[in-house]
């Protein structure tokens, strides 16, 4: 299991969208990651639009950059 860590910017924008870190954790829980950077599309049942995941994977720790609603529809 890794470790997730969010970043001052990511904890904003969750509370700024009213997103809570246990819905980002259990998105990325689902994800198998290799090292590097992802951006995730998630539709979440809750949400009206998608959300949109930025991570860093280092070692065992992954690092949730950014997380915000796309206010544009996007095919997934």
């Amino acid at each position: 299991m890794k470790k997730i860590k969010f970043s001052r910017h990511a904890k904003q924008r969750a509370k700024l969208y009213k997103i809570p870190i246990s819905t980002i954790e259990s998105i990325l829980k689902n994800k198998t990651l290799s090292a590097g950077t992802h951006e995730i599309i998630e539709q979440v049942e809750t949400y009206k639009f998608p959300l949109k995941v930025v991570v860093k994977v280092e070692n065992d720790t992954i690092i949730v950059i950014t997380n915000y609603p796309l206010k544009k529809r996007r095919n997934i």
